[in-house]
């Protein structure tokens, strides 16, 4: 009996080892990230006038006004951009 005929378990077998791979990736990778990206477009959609921001690319700055998918962010004094909303890495609440 050659050594591979012991380790053939049909084709239920290979679904089933499949189907729990799936199962097993999606419960540790894909779903924590869906969660995370829910959770930073809500954050995205509450910044208003006056929270403390922190872009992705580094920058720290008070959200002085907010339009559709644009920010104007104080960064120093009499220095004001306009950056994305995508642009923003973090909120930490009130600027002032």
């Amino acid at each position: 009996m050659p050594i591979f005929a012991q380790a053939q378990g049909g084709m239920g077998g290979m679904l089933v080892t499949f189907g729990l791979m799936f199962a097993v990736m999606y419960f540790l990778i894909i779903r924590p990230q869906q969660k995370r990206q829910k959770e930073h477009q809500a954050m995205l959609d509450a910044v208003k006038k006056g929270d403390r921001v922190i872009t992705s690319g580094g920058l720290h700055g008070v959200v002085k006004d907010v339009r559709d998918d644009t920010l104007l962010v104080k960064i120093a004094e009499n220095t004001v951009v306009e950056i994305s909303r995508a642009a923003i890495a973090s909120r930490s609440g009130d600027g002032q």
